[in-house]
């Protein structure tokens, strides 16, 4: 999914465009886009594998990312093709610094 940050930046989401269940990415490949009121984003995974499912409610209800983006607003459920690739993700603490040094 996207964070409660990303979402704020994004404004008003009207449209999100995911893969299919089955689609395969590389780690940093581009997987969807999401369209808001400001912007069409790029979605990209940052690890490898193949996705297990999307959420289907999103086709319908995009604004739900706005919403609740860390629970209802999740986008895909990805199985991981290379684990050790999640070593090199932010936790939350330094996630949230890099949100606001971005401000």
């Amino acid at each position: 999914g996207i964070t409660e940050f990303a979402q704020s930046e994004l404004g008003d989401v009207v449209f999100v465009e995911l893969p299919e269940p089955g689609d395969v990415f590389d780690a940093d490949d581009e997987i969807g886009t999401i369209e808001s009121v400001k912007a069409v984003a790029e979605i990209y995974t940052p690890v490898s594998g193949e996705v297990v499912e999307i959420n289907e409610e999103l086709q319908d209800r995009p604004e739900i990312v706005n919403q609740d983006p860390h629970e209802r607003g999740w986008l895909i459920r990805l199985r991981l093709s290379k684990p050790d690739e999640t070593s090199s993700l932010m936790n939350a603490r330094d996630y949230q610094q890099f949100a606001a040094s971005t401000k």
